[in-house]
């Protein structure tokens, strides 16, 4: 602990005026693959071509991201909640194919 009438000296001289160069790659690398890639697409919005991500979009692809844009979160929890169902569902279904499947095959035909 610093002394009270030392204190301010202390913390004084805890204080850094270097410049840095955060321009330098080699100082600042790049945290996350491709942020800059992104960053610099998003610089110039207005562009005649659509952007990489969205080229491989159908157009139901477009439709179906425009009404999950529009849900309240409680409407999207519960879409998400409904695909969660639906996939186990159809998990139980596979399941059950599969037993039958192996059934079939491993028991002595009489």
């Amino acid at each position: 602990m610093a002394s009270p009438n030392g204190g301010d000296d202390f913390e004084s001289s805890l204080l850094s005026f270097e410049k840095l160069d955060r321009a330098s790659p080699d100082l600042w690398p790049e945290q996350l693959p491709g942020v800059a890639e992104f960053a610099a697409s998003c610089k110039n919005p207005i562009t005649n071509s659509p952007p990489k991500w969205m080229a491989e979009l159908e157009s139901e692809d477009i439709e179906m991201l425009k009404e999950l844009g529009s849900l309240t979160t409680a409407n999207l929890m519960e879409k998400v909640k409904g695909l969660q169902n639906l996939a186990y569902q159809l998990g139980l279904e596979e399941l059950g194919v599969l037993s039958y499947i192996q059934l079939s095959c491993c028991t002595p035909k009489t």
